[in-house]
C-alpha cells in the first residue's frame, strides 16, 4: 500500500509539474514538427483585380476567393469535387494565367532537383455564363506526358512548356492542339527553356520561358552542357520509398555538374515568332563562358531584358534586346570589386517605363529606380541597412514598397518611400515580417514573427493599418505552454580581432547558479546568410538546451545584414576568416561563469557543417566534438557557379584553395568527429566526405560516420531525420556529458 500510494502522489506531482509548464520535450515530438507554427500555403493575389486573393485548402482540394478588405471568403473558384470532368481527386499547386481568366492547376507532381519538377497540368477556365457562374470543365494540358515549367501567354490564350528538354505550345483556342518548338533538346546535353544544375541551384531559377506582351512572340534561354563533366552516385532498392528496379543490382544516377574551374554550359537566347514559326538566336554580347541568369519581357512587346553575368561574377548587365531583329542595347551595368550578390536577380521588375535593381554599390544593399534608356538612375534608399526584398511599385500614387532591416540585422520590416524620399514604416510589430501585395498595392497579407511569437498573419491595407488576423498560431501558443521551453536571449561580443558579432543562446530552463554546462554551438556561416534573426522556431537545439546544454549560434564574418564590407571580407578565402569567429566564439563562451569550457561541441550542416571542420582543425583546440552533416571539405569539388563566385577559380586562386581546403589542416583536427551525409547529394556530393574521412585514416586520426541510402542534401524521409538527430544526439552526449543515453 505504501509503494502504491507513494507512486499515486508522484503521478499526481508530474500532472501539476505539466500542468504548470513543466512537461518535457521529447525528440520525437520536436522532430516530428508537432511545435511547426500552422500556415497558410499558397497565397495568391489575383492578377489584374486588386482587391481579392486566393488560396489553396490544407487538403488540396479548393482554390478559395478572399476579400483583402475583410478576409473573407468570396467564393470557391475551383473545388475537385464539383468541377466537371476532373480526373483528379487532389492538386498540389495551381496558377492564374495573367489575365486571371484561367487556372493552370498541377498534378502528381515530381521534384527533380530544388526547385524543377514535373507534373501533370489541368486547365480551369473561369470565364462565367450568363447565370455568373463559372464554365467549371477540367482539360488536361497535354496527352504527351508529364511537363516542366508551364507558362501561360498574356492574353491566357497559349500555355508553353518544357517536355524532354523540348519546348512545346498549345493553343487553347484550337481545341488545345500541342506543337513543338525546339526539336533539339537531350537529356545531358542540350535544354531549351528549362536551366541545367547550376543555374537551378545557385541561380535560383526553373524556369527561362517568356511570352512578349502581346502574345507573339516566345523568348527562352538554351544550355548546351555537352561539355560539362559527368558526375554519377548510386543508387539503391531502399525503403520510404522502395525502388524495386535495384533490388539485385544497385543503379546509378548521371547528371552534368560543373565543379570550380570547370566548363560550364554554353548559354544562348533564342526567340520564337508564333504565327511565322521563326526561330532567331539574340545577339546577346556575351564572354564565351558567360552566365545569361535571366531574361524577361517588358510591358514593350519589342524588348526582351537580358541580364548577363561574367563569369567572375562581378560584373551584371542589362540589355534590351528587339526579339525580331535581335539587337541588343545596354540599359544597366553594375559592377563590384568582390561579386555581384544573386539576390539582385530577383529585384529587376519592368514598369512602362522605368524599371528597378537592387545594388551594394553604396556599401549597403539598396533600391534605385532607373529609365528603360538607362540614361537616368535613381537612388531611393539611402543609410547603414539593406533592402532585402523589392515588394512593388503603385503606379497609382507613385510609392514603392520593400523590405528591409533598417531597424536591426536581426529585423525585417515592410517599408514604403515615395520619389521625393519620404518613407513610412508599415508593419507594427518588430521581428520578422514579409509581406504579398495585391496587384494595386493596395493591400498586402502580412506575415510576422519574433523569438517569442510564431507565425502571425494578418490582412493590411498599404498606410499599414491592420484590417484583421487571419491566423495567430493561439494553439501552437497554448501547447508551447505546457512545456518548459528554453528561450532564445540574443547577445553580442567582440572578438580578440575587435570583431563585434551578434548570436543568440539558449540556456537550460532552472539553471543552477554556479554550475558550469556543456555547450552546443550551431552555425551555418555562408556568405550573406542569417541565422541570428528575430524569428520563432521550437527545432533540435531547443530540444538540446531542454536536456541540459547552452546551444549558441553566432553569424560570423562573412554573414549578412550587416552591409558588403562585412559580408564580403571572406572574398577569395572562403572559410578562413568565418572559421576564426567560431572559434574566438568558443574562447569567449569559455570565460562565461556558467560554462565548462573543457566541454564545447559545434555543428552544422553543408557550409556549416564544412565550418565544423574547419573550426575544429583551426589550430586552438577549443571543440571537445562536432557533427558535420554534408559538408563540403575542398572548393574544387564544388560547383563552378557557387564557388568560383566567392573564390574565382583553382586556376587562378589555387593557394587559397589550398588555406580553405579541410584537407590542408586536417592534420590539427582536434576532438571527436561525426561526419553524416547522404549518399544520393547531388550538391554536396558524398565525394567530398568520402576523400575526407580518407585523409583521416592515412593520419591515423578516429571519427565515426553515419550514411544515409538514398537520401539527397536534406536526408529525409521515412523515419530518417528522426534517425539523424537521434545518432547526433547520442553522440553529443556521450561526448560532452559523458552519457550513453
Amino acid at each position: 500500500m505504501n509503494r502504491l500510494l507513494i507512486t499515486l502522489l508522484l503521478c499526481s506531482l508530474s500532472l501539476m509539474i505539466q500542468a504548470q509548464g513543466q512537461q518535457e520535450l521529447t525528440l520525437e515530438e520536436v522532430v516530428g514538427g508537432k511545435f511547426y507554427p500552422r500556415n497558410i500555403a499558397q497565397i495568391q493575389a489575383i492578377p489584374g483585380d486588386g482587391d481579392h486573393y486566393t488560396q489553396m485548402n490544407a487538403e488540396g482540394t479548393q482554390v478559395v476567393k478572399y476579400s483583402f478588405k475583410t478576409g473573407q471568403q468570396v467564393e470557391v473558384l475551383f473545388d475537385v469535387t464539383t468541377a466537371r470532368e476532373c480526373p483528379f481527386k487532389h492538386f498540389d499547386s495551381y496558377q492564374f494565367a495573367p489575365d486571371g481568366s484561367k487556372l493552370l492547376i498541377a498534378t502528381k507532381t515530381n521534384y527533380i532537383y530544388r526547385r524543377s519538377y514535373r507534373a501533370e497540368h489541368y486547365i480551369y477556365s473561369l470565364k462565367r455564363n450568363l447565370d455568373g457562374k463559372i464554365l467549371n470543365v477540367v482539360e488536361k494540358l497535354s496527352d504527351g506526358g508529364p511537363q516542366q515549367a508551364p507558362v501561360f501567354s498574356p492574353d491566357g490564350y497559349m500555355v508553353a512548356f518544357v517536355r524532354d528538354n523540348n519546348i512545346f505550345l498549345v493553343k487553347l483556342l484550337y481545341g488545345n492542339s500541342e506543337s513543338q518548338v525546339t526539336e533539339d533538346g537531350e537529356r545531358n546535353k542540350i535544354l531549351n527553356g528549362i536551366p541545367d544544375w547550376v543555374y537551378e541551384e545557385e541561380f535560383s531559377m526553373n524556369s527561362a520561358l517568356e511570352f512578349s506582351a502581346d502574345s507573339k512572340m516566345l523568348a527562352y534561354i538554351r544550355w548546351d552542357e555537352s561539355e560539362v563533366p559527368m558526375f554519377s552516385f548510386p543508387l539503391y532498392a531502399g525503403m520510404a520509398p522502395h525502388n524495386s528496379a535495384f533490388e539485385s543490382y544497385p543503379g546509378a544516377y548521371t547528371y552534368k555538374y560543373p565543379k570550380t574551374g570547370e566548363a560550364n554550359s554554353k548559354v544562348s537566347v533564342h526567340t520564337f515568332d508564333i504565327k511565322s514559326k521563326v526561330t532567331r538566336q539574340v545577339q546577346v554580347p556575351l564572354d564565351a563562358d558567360g552566365y545569361i541568369p535571366r531574361i524577361f519581357f517588358t510591358r514593350n512587346p519589342n524588348q526582351l531584358a537580358v541580364v548577363t553575368l561574367n563569369r567572375h561574377q562581378n560584373q551584371l548587365n542589362l540589355y534590351l534586346a528587339d526579339p525580331r531583329t535581335t539587337l541588343c542595347k545596354q540599359v544597366l551595368r553594375d559592377e563590384s570589386d568582390t561579386y555581384i550578390s544573386e539576390n539582385a536577380l530577383n529585384q529587376i521588375r519592368f514598369y512602362d517605363d522605368h524599371f528597378s535593381f537592387v545594388s551594394e554599390r553604396s556599401g549597403y544593399s539598396h533600391l534605385y529606380w532607373c529609365s528603360m534608356s538607362g540614361t537616368q538612375q535613381k537612388q531611393l534608399t539611402s543609410g547603414n541597412y539593406e533592402v532585402i526584398d523589392f515588394l512593388g511599385y503603385s503606379e497609382s500614387d507613385g510609392s514603392f514598397y520593400y523590405t528591409s532591416n533598417e531597424e536591426s540585422p536581426l529585423c525585417k520590416a515592410i517599408y514604403k518611400i515615395d520619389k521625393k524620399g519620404k518613407k513610412m514604416k508599415l508593419s507594427s510589430q518588430r521581428g520578422t515580417n514579409s509581406a504579398i501585395f495585391s496587384s494595386s498595392m493596395a493591400y498586402y497579407v502580412n506575415r510576422y514573427q519574433n523569438l517569442t511569437t510564431p507565425t502571425v498573419i494578418t490582412l493590411n491595407d498599404n498606410s499599414g493599418r491592420q484590417l484583421t488576423t487571419l491566423l495567430d498560431n493561439a494553439e501552437l501558443k497554448e501547447t508551447i505552454s505546457r512545456y518548459a521551453m528554453p528561450q532564445k536571449e540574443f547577445f553580442h561580443f567582440t572578438t580578440s580581432e575587435g570583431v563585434e558579432l551578434n548570436g543568440w543562446m539558449m540556456k537550460p530552463c532552472g539553471l543552477e547558479a554556479n554550475k558550469r554546462y556543456p555547450v552546443l554551438m550551431y552555425q551555418y556561416s555562408g556568405p550573406g546568410s542569417q541565422q541570428v534573426l528575430d524569428q520563432f522556431s521550437v527545432s533540435w537545439e531547443t530540444y538540446m538546451a531542454s536536456q541540459g546544454y547552452i546551444v549558441v549560434c553566432v553569424d560570423g564574418r562573412g554573414t549578412g545584414g550587416r552591409g558588403a564590407d562585412f559580408t564580403k571580407c571572406t572574398y577569395l578565402k572562403l572559410g578562413y576568416l568565418e572559421a576564426r569567429d567560431q572559434v574566438e566564439t568558443a574562447l569567449w563562451l569559455g570565460q562565461q561563469s556558467y560554462v565548462d569550457k573543457s566541454r564545447i561541441g559545434i555543428w552544422g550542416w553543408s557550409f556549416g557543417g564544412y565550418m565544423t571542420l574547419m573550426s575544429m582543425s583551426e589550430g586552438r583546440p577549443v571543440f571537445k566534438a562536432g557533427v558535420a552533416v554534408a559538408a563540403v571539405t575542398d572548393w574544387r569539388y564544388y560547383d563552378t557557379v557557387y564557388g568560383e563566385r566567392f573564390m574565382r577559380t583553382p586556376q587562378e586562386n589555387g593557394e587559397n584553395y589550398r588555406l580553405t581546403s579541410t584537407f590542408d589542416r586536417a592534420e590539427k583536427l582536434h576532438g571527436s568527429l561525426l561526419l553524416v551525409h547522404g549518399l544520393a547529394d547531388d550538391n554536396v556530393h558524398f565525394q567530398n566526405c568520402a576523400e575526407y574521412a580518407e585523409a583521416l585514416v592515412q593520419l591515423n586520426k578516429p571519427f565515426e560516420m553515419q550514411l544515409y541510402t538514398n537520401r539527397d542534401h536534406g536526408i529525409y524521409g521515412g523515419k530518417t531525420r528522426l534517425h539523424l538527430y537521434t545518432r547526433l544526439t547520442n553522440f553529443f552526449n556521450r561526448e560532452l556529458k559523458g552519457t550513453t543515453h
